[in-house]
């Protein structure tokens, strides 16, 4: 779906290339043929993809950093349009530097539910992961595991500025209502080549409550 006339997914995209530490981005889609679409604007902005099941996302997960040989994997989900690559950066920095198992901002809600939801795990982790942890949930969530029995793991965490913790708020893409409010906040605070400051992002909903009732029903 198109905000300010660009498929959420490049906005996404373009938010991560602003990250000063991130050195691939790959979308990882699945073999359905309702995905072909995805695969063909990965094509046409030249960005790598790596096709695996639907079902399995902590298979396709897995299989896609074993491809790209990646050693420190960041989780963005596709729903999230507002990411914000210093924040990333910053999470980027303190897994380096404690050699954590996992880093996130969405361990304990102090964001937005989907501002900038991040997680990042090693290599090793996801692979430990993916060749032990069978149930559904494990599966399908990726992280279910660590975040449901987070002290068998290292874990950094980065938490929001009292002042700036909005745990309520929603602004995650599920349902029509979640666009219509990301797209008016796209319309006053969106500018290209540029991200959406979560600053300024609280500020202009403090002052535009009313726009949080769009999506309330879904909180």
């Amino acid at each position: 779906m198109p905000i300010e006339g660009t498929p959420i997914l490049v906005h996404i995209i373009n938010s991560l290339k602003l990250s000063k530490f991130i050195n691939q981005i790959i979308v990882a889609t699945t073999t359905s043929p309702k995905d072909d679409k995805i695969v063909d604007l990965c094509k046409e902005i030249d960005l790598d993809y790596y096709r695996g099941s639907e079902k399995d996302v902590l298979g396709r997960y897995y299989e896609c950093a074993k491809f790209f040989k990646g050693d420190l994997i960041i989780r963005i989900t596709a729903d999230c349009p507002l990411q914000d690559p210093t924040l990333i950066d910053e999470l980027i920095q303190i897994s380096k530097k404690t050699s954590c198992d996992y880093a996130s901002n969405v361990l304990h809600q102090s964001y937005p539910v989907g501002y900038s939801s991040c997680e990042i795990l090693t290599f090793s982790t996801l692979q430990k992961l993916h060749e032990n942890e069978k149930e559904p949930l494990s599966r399908e969530h990726v992280t279910y595991q660590i975040r449901n029995n987070p002290s068998l793991y290292k874990i950094e965490e980065i938490i929001a500025p009292a002042h700036l913790s909005r745990p309520k708020w929603r602004l995650t893409v599920d349902y029509e209502e979640d666009l219509e409010l990301i797209s008016k906040i796209f319309e006053k605070l969106y500018q290209p080549k540029s991200f959406i400051q979560y600053s300024k992002l609280v500020e202009f909903l403090d002052k535009n409550k009313e726009l949080l009732k769009i999506n309330e029903a879904h909180n």
